[in-house]
């Protein structure tokens, strides 16, 4: 089904796009949350329409996202976090921590157009990228430093921790051991 885009949606397309997709994603999410209309004949000739007013506009977000970027692009935000002694985060790093971090230093930008590159491995301090989609194929990285809130832990330390055997294990073991040789006894 062709449906146009009312909004941007999040790998799918931006707004004013005309994309194909199933009749069930379109009925059931785009159209009641109001993402998307149906893609008729009368509805392109407007879209064509609009598109061609715009195009002046257009080229002035263009210009000014890129603009954006190239500020985004050499900036590097630190994120401090609760850490345990080998380098490992409690909780999480996700857009929300980075537009508040960005908002900090100056820039609004919407949390759900951050995309934390690899974001479930992010599970010690260290340094990380995130890519921010500021407009159509305009998109700038920027580096994410985790970092220990109480300065202590200043790097991952990977500890190799022998498994000693549990002491219920070898109190199990000898009990089974104390009922064979009394089942032993017993016969």
């Amino acid at each position: 089904m062709e449906v146009i885009l009312k909004e941007d949606v999040r790998k799918l397309g931006h707004k004013n796009d005309i994309v194909n997709v199933k009749n069930g994603y379109a009925n059931n999410y785009l159209f009641p949350k109001g993402l998307a209309i149906l893609a008729t004949e009368s509805a392109k000739k407007v879209l064509a329409e609009n598109m061609k007013q715009r195009t002046h506009k257009e080229q002035k977000l263009v210009a000014d996202a890129q603009a954006l970027a190239e500020k985004l692009n050499v900036l590097t935000i630190t994120i401090p976090t609760k850490v345990s002694q080998t380098g490992k985060i409690y909780g999480s790093v996700n857009n929300i921590l980075i537009a508040e971090a960005l908002a900090n230093k100056g820039f609004e930008i919407d949390r759900r157009k951050i995309e934390l590159k690899d974001a479930d491995k992010v599970t010690e301090i260290g340094t990380y990228e995130a890519i921010i989609d500021l407009y159509r194929n305009v998109e700038a990285k920027i580096k994410v430093e985790v970092v220990d809130e109480e300065g202590k832990v200043t790097e991952v330390v990977k500890e190799v921790v022998e498994k000693a055997p549990k002491k219920e294990k070898k109190v199990k073991e000898e009990e089974t051991k104390e009922v064979a040789e009394g089942a032993e006894t017993n016969e």
